[in-house]
């Protein structure tokens, strides 16, 4: 498994973070490679990517969600990766984002990839595209605030 950790300071509330953080389907806004996140319900999202000139589609589950502090998923079919966002609160203004994500490079060419770091600076790109994103709207353009743990919505 590779392992990919990245952090970025924004100069936004936790809240408005977090809440914009978990309008996935905006993630083509801000994430390269990413065509389509279709939500189809609170917890499973359809993802269609681009990479390598190749598109790829897989489903995710939420297995947590906190508001303000984390979302974690993981892939129930496609490539398997999963990873955790989480919220730290700097001051009223600030906080930091930190993405961490777990995946099973395929072939020789992810495999190397992933050893020469170029996962972790796609992850950075696409932090500093998000901290772009929501400090330059200074409010998010949606909310969900649900709770889930272990999958289950609470």
């Amino acid at each position: 498994m590779a392992t990919i950790e990245q952090s970025i300071d924004v100069e936004v509330p936790v809240s408005t973070a977090y809440n914009q953080w978990t309008q996935f389907e905006e993630f083509p806004r801000f994430m390269d490679g990413v065509e389509e996140v279709r939500q189809v319900d609170d917890t499973h999202l359809h993802w269609a990517v681009s990479h390598n000139g190749k598109r790829h589609e897989f489903d995710t589950e939420i297995i947590e969600q906190h508001p303000d502090e984390r979302v974690a998923w993981k892939t129930t079919e496609g490539t398997a990766h999963s990873g955790t966002v989480t919220f730290a609160p700097l001051d009223d203004a600030r906080c930091t984002v930190t993405v961490r994500m777990e995946w099973q490079p395929e072939g020789m060419l992810e495999e190397l990839g992933a050893a020469l770091g170029a996962d972790d600076r796609r992850v950075k790109a696409d932090l500093e595209s998000f901290k772009q994103l929501v400090e330059s709207r200074q409010a998010e353009s949606g909310a969900w605030r649900g709770r889930v743990e272990q999958g289950k919505t609470r």
